[in-house]
């Protein structure tokens, strides 16, 4: 390189310098429209799904992970003091808790995944399976009322997995378990189905009748269980939003 170019490089890398810090993004919207406000807080990855596991009863870390299964522990700590520091959520040794401006985002996180389910191609939705999300999800809604009044263990096997293929769900007065190892208790039911069929069922796009029909879905074990099970496994909160 000669040294005119040299010269040139030098000259001209202050000017460089200014322009990349002239470019460099501002934290923020800057603006003073609430829904930029807004906007701040609520859209910054992970916090809206932070927000619905909240709403969704998880007050404890390890609970928060489960239902957020793809974020690390570091960033949820992150995030969660963040949200802190906005005033949505309290900590101490009651674990998380909404406050009254968290709370009042139930409205904007249900009408968020209402338009999701009702907007969304469901065959894009679908290319988004993980088994770790569906299986809480089905445990903190499922219905134990129309079940039997004994311990009852639902073992499902998603045949397509790699690893992790079995998990069991564990009803006894009225509290349900997730379990990712053999609890150890007799199975009442064994479920057998893909992946796609079971979240299809618990997002409303398909029934169970319709799943077995179909050859995908199999259910083995208590006939009374396995005949109720569309009531006693209830549905995704939003499904409902494909009724509109």
């Amino acid at each position: 390189m000669g040294m005119q170019a040299i010269e040139r490089l030098q000259h001209e890398k202050p000017l460089l310098e200014g322009r990349s810090h002239e470019a460099r993004p501002e934290p923020g919207y800057g603006q003073f429209c609430p829904v930029a406000m807004a906007a701040e807080v609520f859209c910054t990855r992970w916090t809206p799904l932070i927000l619905r596991e909240l709403l969704c009863g998880s007050r404890h870390f390890n609970d928060l992970k489960r239902g957020v299964p793809r974020i690390s522990p570091t960033l949820l700590s992150k995030r969660l003091k963040e949200m802190e520091q906005a005033g949505l959520i309290t900590s101490g040794g009651h674990g998380y808790a909404l406050t009254p401006a968290g709370e009042d985002l139930r409205g904007l996180v249900m009408s968020l995944g209402f338009w999701g389910t009702r907007w969304v191609d469901t065959q894009k939705s679908l290319k988004n399976l993980d088994p770790s999300l569906l299986m809480w999800d089905m445990r903190r809604h499922l219905n134990p009322k129309p079940m039997p009044a004994r311990r009852c263990v639902i073992q499902f096997n998603y045949p397509e997995l790699s690893n992790r293929r079995d998990w069991w769900l564990v009803v006894e007065n009225g509290h349900v378990d997730l379990c990712q190892t053999d609890p150890g208790f007799e199975v009442d039911l064994y479920v057998e189905t893909p992946l796609k069929s079971m979240t299809s069922i618990w997002m409303g796009f398909t029934t169970v009748a319709a799943e077995i029909a179909a050859g995908r879905f199999d259910a083995s074990g208590d006939r009374d269980l396995a005949r109720m099970m569309q009531t006693w496994l209830g549905l995704s909160p939003f499904a409902r939003a494909r009724e509109g």
